[in-house]
């Protein structure tokens, strides 16, 4: 709505209801703080840069107290979006909190794929990058065993990782809404049948997919509540601060995707999503098979009540599947990203983490 349109608009309130007037106000400010405000800053917990492969950087955050913890932690998140959902804003989030407590947090950030990245396999990930960053973790760190913190498809990843390096001294693993049983992954089931998604065509013609395609599934899943929802809520709570500036901060990190390099896609969904070879132990890396029962690390593996992206059902399906003694199973009441972001993260998700994490680092 534009500036000349508003000022005609306000002389024509003259005299209106009171709540008309609010309303008003209301749609005002939702127009100003979506045409005029700035991108909020994002990822501010301070860090440095310790290594790096292609696009891939690791980083190390720095102290905020004193390093109490002696197992050192890496973060691991997915190949869609960008990390910063784990450092979101200060006083909300999940890196500012562990590092508060004494962890020595590490995040690999996978950067953002070109097209010369559309060969990259998930192989490439879980067989070079994930064990280069374990090992320069633990040189840095100067500790002799890790910890390994998986949101999303990045459990997954990490997942597959743990099963294929038992050599490497991983002491605890969490998993943060990751799916592993795709036997019924709701609407993506339906949607991505090989009976009529063409993935080959799609990868071929593209060779990476882009961040909007994958970004309209998701939204697809929940079309009204994710297209139209966060405007009309926008406008209903425009006068309320503190949930603008929650609500610029998600919606910058929603828009913010990154390609997801081809070869790894056309894995994903047909090894995975189509196939659910993972659990079947079917899923093949670089000629090696990938069995879930070699995992036998402490292990806490969450899920979101609300989560529709990574349902409850395909998190819980990991427990049976690793050797470990110690294994834990928990449900926060929030959904896919408000478990990393937000009230419910803030009392359930960090301290949960960080209870359970505390305890098996020392």
């Amino acid at each position: 709505m534009s500036a000349p349109v508003i000022k005609d608009l306000e002389g024509i309130l003259e005299g209106m209801p009171q709540d008309l007037k609010r309303s008003f106000q209301r749609l005002k400010r939702a127009t100003e703080i979506l045409t005029t405000e700035p991108e909020p800053q994002v990822g501010l917990t301070p860090k440095e840069v310790i290594w790096s492969k292609n696009k891939a950087k690791l980083y190390r955050y720095a102290p905020s107290v004193k390093k109490t913890q002696r197992v050192p932690l890496l973060m691991v998140y997915a190949l869609i979006n960008k990390p910063y959902i784990l450092d979101l804003s200060p006083g909300n989030s999940m890196i500012e909190y562990l590092v508060g407590r004494g962890f020595d947090v590490y995040l690999i950030d996978w950067g953002t794929p070109g097209l010369e990245d559309r060969n990259m396999k998930l192989d490439d990930y879980v067989m070079d990058y994930l064990p280069r960053a374990v090992k320069k973790v633990l040189r840095t760190s100067g500790a002799d065993e890790v910890s390994l913190l998986g949101y999303c498809m990045g459990g997954t990843l990490t997942s597959m990782f743990a099963s294929l390096h038992e050599q490497l001294p991983i002491r605890n693993l969490i998993f943060m809404t990751s799916p592993f049983d795709f036997s019924d992954a709701g609407l993506f089931t339906n949607w991505l049948d090989e009976k009529h998604f063409n993935l080959d065509k799609l990868v071929d013609t593209l060779g990476i997919i882009p961040p909007e395609m994958i970004d309209f599934g998701n939204k697809m899943l929940k079309p009204m509540v994710n297209f139209y929802g966060p405007y009309v809520t926008l406008v209903d709570r425009a006068e309320n601060e503190k949930f603008v500036t929650g609500w610029k901060l998600m919606q910058k990190w929603v828009n913010d995707g990154i390609p997801f390099p081809g070869e790894a896609f056309r894995q994903w969904i047909r090894e995975f999503y189509q196939h659910n070879k993972l659990l079947k132990g079917e899923v093949e890396i670089r000629g090696r098979k990938v069995s879930l029962s070699n995992i036998k690390a402490n292990v806490l593996n969450i899920a979101a009540e609300r989560d529709h992206i990574a349902l409850p059902h395909q998190v819980e399906a990991l427990m049976p599947a690793i050797s470990s003694e110690d294994k834990s199973y928990v449900v926060i009441p929030a959904g896919h990203v408000s478990v990393a972001f937000g009230r419910q993260a803030i009392n359930k998700t960090y301290p949960t983490v960080g209870d359970w994490l505390e305890q098996r680092s020392k």
